[in-house]
C-alpha cells in the first residue's frame, strides 16, 4: 500500500533537519534543460531563461524496502520533507510555472534518492562589454548557490560532470543572438557570512549582424554617398548644395540618435558610434567644402570686381583721327590711388578666359598702332604686379569640387576596409576554448 508506505516514511520526519545533520555535507546534484532563452537586453543588461531545473539528493530517512518501485508522488510531498533552499545568485527575477498546476513533481527511490524537477523562467543579471557593439560576443552567466548552507551543510555538483549536465534546446531562437555554446563549473564562494558552494552556467551569445547592417550601416552609407552630389553641382546652385548638406547632417544626427536611444548610457566608445561619428564627419565636411568653395568663389569676384573698376577709371585711351595718330600717355593717378589700389588688387591683369569681361576704358572703333598697343599695355603693366593671381584664385576655387570627387570617396573607402577588417577579427577572438558548443 503506498498510502501507508508515505505515511510512515514521514512518521518521526523533521523537514526542519537537513539529512545526516551534524555529519558530513548534503551533495546536491544538479542538471539543467534550456528550452528557451525568450531575451537579451543590452539596456538592462540582463537575460531571460525558460529551463528545467532538477535536483538530486540522498536522504537516508526516506529508504524504504528495495522490493517496491520508484515513487512519483505528487508536489504537495514537497511541503512536507526537507529539500535545498537554493537560489540563484544572479537573478534579478524568477518565478515558477502554475499553468495549469505547479510545474513541479517529485520521485523518491528505496535507497532515499530523491529527484526534485521544476519548470523555472529566471532572468540574470547578465555584465556585458559593449565595445564591438554590434559586432560583439556575450557571455552571460546563471549562478547557483545554497541561500544558508554553508559548505559545511550542502555542497553543489554537476550531476552528469560539467560537459553534460546542461543541455539547450536545438530550437532556441533569438532574434537579435545565436547560442553558440555553454560551460559549466563549480568552485567555492567567500562570503562574510561564511564559505558557500556555487555552480556557475556560462552561456556564449553570438550576435547577429544581419539587423544592424539592413537598419544602421547601409543607411548611414547612403547618406555619405549622398551628401557627394553636391560636388557634381554648380558653385552658382546655392540653395540646392546647401540644403543637402544640411539635410544629410541633420539625417545622421537622428540616425545616430535613434541608435543610442536602444543602448544603454556608456562613457566607452562602441564600434557603431566609429562608423556613425565618421559617416557624420564625412557629410559635416561635404558641407563645409561647399562653403570654402562659396568663400573663395565671392571672394574671387570682388576682387575682378574691383580691378575692372580701377582699370576703367584709371587707364583710358584717348581717341585717334585717321591722319595723327599720335599716342597721349594715360593719365598718372596720385600717390593715394595707387596705395589703396596696390593695398586691394593683387593683380589687374584676368585669366585668358575673362579677357571679354575685362575693361580696359573707352577705345575707339578705328584701329590703333603699335603705339598705341605698347601705351596701353603699358599702363596695364603698371598697375599689375602680379599678372596671374586672380586667374590662379578662380582655378584653385574651382579645383575644389573636382579634387573633392575623388578624396571623399576614396578616404571613406579607406575607412570601411579598416574598419570592417580590424573590428571583425578582434571580435572573433573570443575565449570559447572550453565551452560545449552547439
Amino acid at each position: 500500500n503506498v498510502s501507508s508506505l508515505l505515511d510512515d516514511l514521514l512518521k518521526g520526519y523533521d523537514k526542519r533537519l537537513r539529512p545526516n545533520y551534524k555529519g558530513s555535507p548534503v551533495e546536491v546534484g544538479i542538471t539543467m534543460y534550456v528550452s528557451s532563452v525568450s531575451s537579451i537586453s543590452e539596456v538592462d543588461m540582463d537575460f531571460t531563461l525558460d529551463f528545467y531545473f532538477r535536483q538530486m539528493w540522498n536522504d537516508p530517512r526516506l529508504r524504504f524496502d528495495p522490493k517496491e518501485e520508484e515513487l512519483c508522488i505528487s508536489n504537495e510531498m514537497l511541503a512536507k520533507i526537507w529539500w535545498p533552499d537554493t537560489f540563484f545568485a544572479t537573478a534579478k527575477d524568477a518565478k515558477f510555472h502554475i499553468a495549469t498546476t505547479k510545474n513541479a513533481f517529485l520521485r523518491i527511490k528505496p535507497s532515499g534518492d530523491v529527484l526534485q524537477s521544476l519548470r523555472l523562467t529566471v532572468t540574470s543579471v547578465c555584465r556585458m562589454d559593449l565595445t564591438y557593439f554590434p559586432m560583439d560576443t556575450q557571455i552571460c552567466s546563471l549562478e547557483i548557490e545554497s541561500y544558508g548552507y554553508s559548505v559545511k551543510d550542502i555542497k553543489y555538483r554537476w550531476n552528469d560532470g560539467p560537459s553534460h549536465s546542461v543541455s539547450i534546446d536545438d530550437e532556441v531562437q533569438l532574434p537579435q543572438f545565436n547560442v553558440r555554446g555553454h560551460r559549466a563549473s563549480e568552485r567555492t564562494q567567500k562570503l562574510s557570512t561564511g564559505n558557500y558552494s556555487r555552480l556557475s552556467c556560462e552561456f556564449f551569445f553570438v550576435r547577429s549582424l544581419g539587423y544592424y547592417i539592413i537598419q544602421i550601416y547601409v543607411p548611414s552609407t547612403l547618406i555619405v554617398v549622398l551628401s557627394w552630389v553636391s560636388f557634381w553641382l554648380s558653385r552658382e546652385a546655392v540653395p540646392a548644395r546647401v540644403a543637402l548638406g544640411i539635410t544629410t547632417v541633420l539625417t545622421m544626427t537622428t540616425l545616430i540618435s535613434s541608435t543610442n536611444a536602444a543602448l544603454p548610457k556608456i562613457s566607452y566608445l562602441k564600434s557603431i558610434d566609429v562608423y556613425l561619428v565618421t559617416c557624420f564627419v564625412m557629410v559635416f565636411g561635404s558641407l563645409i567644402e561647399y562653403a570654402a568653395v562659396s568663400y573663395l568663389g565671392n571672394r574671387y569676384k570682388r576682387r575682378k570686381r574691383r580691378s575692372s573698376d580701377a582699370g576703367a577709371h584709371y587707364v583710358s585711351i584717348p581717341e585717334h583721327n585717321g591722319h595723327n595718330r599720335q599716342p597721349q600717355p594715360p593719365t598718372q593717378p596720385s600717390k593715394h590711388v595707387m596705395q589703396t589700389v596696390r593695398a586691394n588688387i593683387d593683380c589687374l591683369r584676368p585669366s585668358n578666359h575673362d579677357k571679354r569681361s575685362f575693361s580696359i576704358g573707352p577705345i575707339t572703333s578705328q584701329p590703333r598702332d603699335k603705339d598705341v598697343t605698347a601705351a596701353e599695355e603699358g599702363a596695364t603693366r603698371m598697375m599689375c604686379p602680379s599678372a596671374t593671381c586672380l586667374g590662379n584664385c578662380c582655378s584653385r576655387t574651382s579645383h575644389i569640387d573636382k579634387y573633392s570627387r575623388l578624396m571623399f570617396p576614396l578616404v571613406f573607402l579607406c575607412f570601411n576596409c579598416f574598419y570592417w577588417v580590424s573590428y571583425l577579427h578582434v571580435s572573433s577572438k573570443a575565449d570559447v576554448d572550453d565551452f560545449v558548443m552547439i
